[in-house]
């Protein structure tokens, strides 16, 4: 039962110091993306492709019967 407590202990302490590292890492800057903001007009959208005149021409169209 005891190892459980020391088990329990140094994973806490473990997580306190990926915790701290990960504080000192935001506020030195780490994170901060200053390029992509700049450039993400430059990027082209997906462009959504039609169909060819092809394919338009096999797709049969259906009329309302009158």
């Amino acid at each position: 039962m005891s190892v459980i407590y020391v088990l329990l202990a140094i994973s806490i302490v473990i997580a306190l110091l990926f915790f701290v590292a990960f504080i000192v890492a935001v506020r030195n800057g780490q994170y901060d993306d200053a390029y992509t903001p700049s450039v993400r007009m430059l990027f082209e959208d997906e462009i959504v492709k039609e169909p060819s005149e092809e394919k338009k021409s096999k797709v049969k169209k259906i009329q309302p019967n009158n």
